[in-house]
């Protein structure tokens, strides 16, 4: 391939990066992010999952099933304030076109957002995963990968279950083609922690307790394989929610009255029984 030809994918893949990166409209979410709020209960090593509502946002959710389009790990204050001011970036994902960057919490601020975090790691662990993504910025996209971007611009057929999470990963499984969960799932997999591992079950010693037991073997899936979804349905990563964690009371809370304009439906309603 000559430098031409290598320039000329570069800018087709360049283009077809910011198509897909392209928000769609009237997108909004139901509980908003406040970026202050997460930063007071995120730790180095959580995981954000985004709702997010670009084109290629879209058939990412519907692949996989779930709300969860994108994933970025919590890295705290492990990079530098910004040069000239502005809010630290304390986020590092991975996009496609830009790579791997850090961003600051405010980016998501107006998306639906879940921290996921992984229950009982170890500060030394916690910091490996951190050091992990952090070592990883600049990382980039092959956006000479055309094809595989290609088949987002189309409808998405249905697809069997057992094909659907295959279909997400870009290109044949090469470092710089990560998306954002696996690399993430790379990072946790540098201190051996389990998000959704293979298991086989292998017949035990009977016990006095029981007829039978079973041991169970956990296998480490590969990072390619993972989704932003699998950190919400791992039994190995704890929901935290902002409003759950500073003594929320729920009889502290102000109703607004209904108007006299809400209030009519449910009269006629009832004039109707």
């Amino acid at each position: 391939m000559d430098v031409g030809e290598d320039t000329w994918l570069d800018r087709l893949g360049a283009y077809l990066a910011r198509r897909l990166e392209t928000e769609s409209s009237g997108y909004e979410p139901y509980t908003p992010s406040d970026p202050e709020t997460l930063r007071r209960v995120l730790v180095p090593g959580d995981i954000l999952l985004v709702e997010g509502n670009y084109r290629l946002s879209a058939a990412i959710k519907y692949l996989t099933q779930s709300t969860w389009s994108h994933a970025a790990l919590y890295v705290g204050d492990a990079l530098p304030e910004r040069e000239g001011g502005g809010e630290r970036p304390r986020l590092v994902e991975v996009n496609l076109g830009d790579g791997c960057i850090a961003v600051p919490l405010s980016k998501y601020a107006t998306y639906n957002t879940r921290i996921c975090r992984a229950h009982g790691l170890s500060p030394e662990d916690r910091a490996t995963v951190v050091t992990f993504m952090v070592d990883k910025l600049g990382l980039k996209y092959d956006l000479k990968n055309i094809f595989d971007m290609l088949r987002y611009f189309f409808p998405t057929p249905p697809v069997p279950v057992r094909w659907r999470r295959r279909m997400i990963a870009f290109g044949s499984g090469d470092p710089t083609r990560a998306i954002c969960s696996s690399l993430i799932a790379q990072a946790y997999e540098q201190v051996r922690y389990p998000i959704l591992p293979e298991v086989t079950r292998a017949p035990g010693r009977a016990s006095a307790q029981s007829n039978y037991s079973r041991r169970e073997i956990m296998h480490i899936r590969h990072h390619s394989l993972y989704t932003p979804r699998d950190f919400d349905l791992s039994p190995y990563f704890r929901i935290v929610k902002p409003t759950l964690e500073y003594g929320f009371d729920y009889r502290a809370v102000e109703w607004a009255q209904p108007t006299a304009t809400e209030a009519e439906p449910a009269t006629a309603d009832k004039a109707a029984i």
